[in-house]
């Protein structure tokens, strides 16, 4: 299953102030971008935070939610997983999904990294600093990475391709 990172980051790579910050600080062209990629895709993975930054469910996407938690409820569009990530990609290709986009977190990000499951990465660098923060991936890494494209998203923003070395 190919696996799309694709994040809005500041211009000092963080994706957030806090774990429940509410993602308002990028542009309506920025969400955009978001919203046609991940329904292209139509499988969107993330963690429990980033999943409860959102008001509802992503629309016409399958909100795949990693988290320890037990017994939460159903939720139309939503499934709830835990345990290994590789296990998971397997029953979603099962269902007929090819592919997913990776919304984070920095946690969950740092996982697929550190299993290589990552294709490509795609961020949205936004015009903004906010010095502290939570960054795009948790962890110590030393990971190559081959540009593939750069596109403007509006006047402030742009839009960086990449896909990580260790993927053919």
């Amino acid at each position: 299953m190919k696996i799309i990172l694709v994040m809005a980051i500041t211009l000092d790579g963080k994706i957030a102030k806090t774990k429940d910050h509410f993602p308002n600080w990028t542009s309506k062209e920025d969400k955009n971008f978001f919203a046609k990629i991940s329904k292209k895709h139509k499988v969107v993975l993330m963690g429990k935070n980033t999943f409860d930054t959102f008001k509802k469910p992503l629309k016409d996407r399958l909100n795949v939610v990693f988290t320890n938690k037990k017994n939460l409820a159903k939720i139309k569009n939503v499934m709830w997983v835990s345990g290994k990530i590789s296990p998971i990609l397997k029953k979603l290709e099962k269902r007929g999904y090819k592919s997913a986009v990776l919304g984070g977190g920095a946690m969950l990000n740092a996982e697929f990294l550190k299993e290589k499951l990552i294709d490509e990465v795609i961020v949205t660098i936004n015009p903004k600093i906010f010095g502290r923060g939570i960054s795009l991936f948790e962890g110590d890494f030393d990971i190559d990475l081959k540009l593939l494209k750069v596109e403007n998203i509006n006047k402030d923003t742009i839009a960086l391709r990449y896909r990580p070395v260790f993927c053919n």
